[in-house]
């Protein structure tokens, strides 16, 4: 039985040569998979036509939108997570999905091989192959532009020499991952960190310096899931979709990082994740009303743990796991609406409202009908500051003595 090689296949130039010369330097049979993750752009018919005609025996289109959205995004909203405290992990919360696929195309299809068009210097090359042996430590890797020097001048000269039905004219300066939960942009000009964004490098966001007026949005959430925009029902993917349009038509979501790769090189990205960066606000912001004090300090660990895990390529580890169930307990109570004013390339929060509440009117205010007892808290400090008391005495006495 001949082998086969199952691709993760984008439709581009690099995945659409590597078809055929995957075939010629393995003898093996390939199956192209490629995942609608809402990154929009061609339509995926086209894409899955485009692997036939490269010289795939299978190719395979997995509308992923709804799941990527429901089982990916949703954590990453629950768990605030945001990579160096800035990025929305827009392409890192993909790759596991694209793994998942990708193992069970191999099994479905009878594959003993998946491969990748990542290069040796990023993170996805470390995401799809740790996630893959993961899942199915059996398949083997093939990585074609890392593993055997692919540049994109072979992959045009081969494309060329086979007749692919593929468009290598057209060559971007820039190295561009987009999905639903945002966009990365990458290389060229960007390279130099002195170099500022241009306009033409953004298509999710306009132009925050643009005059327009602002944008009020009330945001419901279920145990700190998004189910509603301005008191309509939505599913988590309709949330993102609705907050990228209106975010995106404020400018909300322009990130310019200079960020540590997991590869121990900094990258300079520039990013767009309106969607994504309303909600994340948004739901902290409730965290804030109902989660009680002590969760809420040690959530905040988590959280930036949970993203690391999740940038690193981490996906399916038991740390991760166990994080995943720490963090489902403390949603019990993350239920209400935020209000927020987008406007100006910002998100600002205006209002809270919820039942879970922890904020108490009457403990808070210092007008008539304050309910604190203000007497207790002299005797408080003296106890919550004890152990500091005793320590500075006992070093002021242990100083004295030294100094005598």
């Amino acid at each position: 039985m001949t082998d086969r090689v199952v691709l993760a296949y984008s439709g581009g130039l690099d995945t659409s040569v590597a078809i055929g010369w995957l075939g010629d330097q393995t003898g093996a049979e390939i199956i192209a998979v490629a995942l609608d993750l809402g990154q929009g752009g061609e339509d995926m018919e086209v894409v899955r036509q485009r692997a036939l005609a490269c010289g795939a025996v299978e190719s395979v289109v997995v509308d992923a939108r709804q799941e990527f959205a429901e089982e990916y995004c949703l954590p990453a909203i629950r768990s605030n997570a945001l990579y160096m405290d800035r990025y929305p992990l827009v392409s890192a919360l993909s790759r596991p999905l694209i793994v998942k696929h990708l193992v069970e195309a191999a099994r479905y299809h009878g594959a003993s091989v998946v491969s990748h068009g990542c290069t040796g210097k990023g993170n996805d090359q470390v995401r799809f192959e740790v996630g893959s042996k993961a899942l199915a430590p059996d398949l083997a890797v093939i990585a074609p532009v890392r593993d055997y020097a692919w540049t994109r001048e072979k992959a045009i000269v081969y494309a060329e020499e086979h007749s692919l039905p593929i468009d290598v004219t057209k060559k971007s300066p820039y190295s561009i991952d987009q999905n639903v939960w945002g966009r990365a942009v990458e290389t060229g000009f960007l390279e130099d960190i002195w170099n500022g964004p241009i306009e033409e490098l953004y298509s999710y966001t306009q132009d925050p310096a643009q005059p327009r007026d602002a944008d009020e949005v009330v945001i419901g959430f279920e145990a700190g899931t998004p189910v509603a925009i301005d008191g309509n029902s939505v599913t988590v993917l309709q949330a993102i979709e609705q907050l990228n349009a209106r975010g995106g038509a404020q400018g909300v979501g322009r990130l310019d990082i200079v960020e540590d790769r997991l590869v121990g090189i900094k990258s300079r990205e520039v990013y767009e994740a309106p969607g994504a960066m309303v909600l994340i606000a948004a739901h902290h912001e409730l965290e804030n009303v109902t989660v009680e004090r002590e969760l809420a300090r040690y959530k905040r660990g988590v959280d930036q743990r949970w993203g690391e895990l999740a940038y690193d390529g981490l996906w399916f580890s038991p740390l991760k796991r166990a994080l995943d169930a720490f963090v489902d307990t403390s949603q019990q109570h993350v239920t209400g609406q935020i209000r927020m004013t987008l406007h100006a390339g910002s998100a600002v929060v205006t209002g809270r409202r919820s039942l879970a509440s922890l904020y108490d009117f009457n403990l808070a205010t210092y007008d008539e009908g304050d309910s604190f007892d203000q007497s207790h808290a002299k005797g408080f400090i003296e106890l919550f500051g004890m152990s500091s008391t005793l320590a500075n005495k006992r070093d002021k006495k242990l100083a004295g003595e030294q100094g005598s």
